[in-house]
């Protein structure tokens, strides 16, 4: 196996061709990223990103334990399975893309070198078809104008498309002659729903949605469970390396069959459904009720009977839990960028499960949480760092923390 020496701050550190992505020397060849911000890593080689991630997450974990080598991609392109799209209008043309970093100015996109590929065709032929329907774009400052976005969600594993259509307005002119049009030149596409958001806001849906064609969800399967997506719920955006992480946090679970688990921020159930083969019972709670609608079809649907679910904060139900004196064995916690507050580890304390399974999408929260576990009887055993965003500075780790 060849193996390539990287020079990081923490020394000389050879790094596995094999299991670290394909060494590729290229830079991402794009000719929009400077301008929309999107990727930070543009100019570095995908090995050097992985060296730079590799010493982010090593700058924020090293007083608590080891730190694996990152694992990063055989092909760190058009991997994003969730594509958004804002459209508006430049020099009397229909155009589509992403804002410039920190702006609301639409920087025009036609290929993204890290989006699927698919999922870009799709967008382009929307371009065309608003532009012979005569619909109106929507206009961030004066507010006036139908169509606002397009986000087209994938599924890798089962090739199903869904395609939302975001208007300002529960009113499509054309309405079946558009989606007609739209599906002779996709005939891939499986569903098609219209989302309303009629508010002037950053925020990308509405909370009105009419299914236009199909389902109005798609399915895709993960780790060898089925789990139905629709336009707002959580879903990893890479499949290929979701897989790699969730694997990860089984491997740290270690369940035998006898364990009672828990599944904080469980979102449509993912980790918690994949966890079930191998646990005695599990405990998934998750805030958000159409998440948890997701969820409940997803273990019905794969015929999983030891998952029980719950609508609730996650923190509060695990204190119910402790005053209760019901016990957990392993808990996993997958929370947002921000990580947990206090009152959501203390409540991990409280429930005193023999291992924490911590799926982090932030180093620096991560090692400020972990900072607090030490300190309350738990010892951090090993971090493993996935690339789950290539050619952007995010990094996913996953952490095993043991009494």
């Amino acid at each position: 196996m060849k193996e390539k020496r990287i020079k990081t701050k923490e020394g000389i550190k050879a790094v596995s061709k094999k299991r670290n992505g394909n060494g590729t020397s290229a830079t991402l060849n794009c000719r929009t990223a400077k301008k929309c911000g999107g990727c930070r890593y543009r100019t570095e080689t995908y090995r050097e990103q992985l060296a730079e991630k590799q010493k982010l997450v090593y700058a924020n974990l090293k007083p608590f334990c080891k730190v694996e080598e990152i694992i990063g991609m055989d092909n760190p392109y058009y991997y994003r399975n969730k594509v958004h799209a804002v459209f508006s209008y430049e020099k009397g043309q229909v155009i589509s893309g992403t804002y410039k970093e920190g702006t609301h100015q639409v920087v025009p996109v036609e290929k993204c070198m890290i989006e699927d590929e698919k999922a870009d065709e799709i967008v382009g032929t929307v371009r065309k078809l608003l532009r012979s329907f005569k619909i109106k774009t929507y206009d961030e400052d004066t507010g006036y104008g139908l169509f606002r976005h397009v986000l087209i969600r994938t599924g890798k594993a089962t090739g199903q498309i869904m395609v939302v259509l975001v208007l300002s307005s529960p009113i499509l002119p054309s309405k079946n002659n558009f989606v007609k049009a739209l599906r002779k030149e996709h005939p891939e596409i499986t569903t098609i729903v219209l989302n309303v958001n009629d508010k002037k806001t950053s925020m990308v849906l509405g909370e009105k949605e009419t299914v236009l064609f199909g389902k109005g969800y798609i399915e895709d399967v993960l780790c060898g469970v089925r789990f139905r997506i629709s336009s707002q719920s959580f879903y990893q955006i890479n499949h290929t390396q979701t897989e790699i992480l969730y694997r990860k946090a089984m491997e740290y679970a270690g369940l035998t069959g006898k364990e009672r688990v828990v599944d904080a921020y469980c979102g449509i159930g993912t980790i918690g459904l994949i966890a079930a083969e191998n646990a005695k019972e599990v405990i998934s709670v998750e805030l958000n009720k159409d998440a948890i609608k997701d969820a409940i079809y997803n273990a019905k649907a794969n015929g999983i009977k030891n998952v029980r679910f719950y609508q609730n904060d996650a923190g509060k139900f695990m204190m119910q839990m402790a005053e209760q004196g019901v016990k957990a064995d392993v808990v996993f916690m997958d929370p947002p960028r921000a990580g947990s507050d206090e009152a959501f580890l203390s409540s991990v304390v409280r429930l005193s499960p023999e291992r924490i399974v911590y799926v982090s999408c932030n180093p620096v929260t991560l090692g400020r949480d972990l900072k607090y576990l030490t300190k309350k009887g738990y010892q951090v055993k090993k971090a493993q760092p996935v690339d789950m965003f290539p050619w952007s500075e995010h990094v996913e780790t996953v952490a095993l923390i043991s009494k």
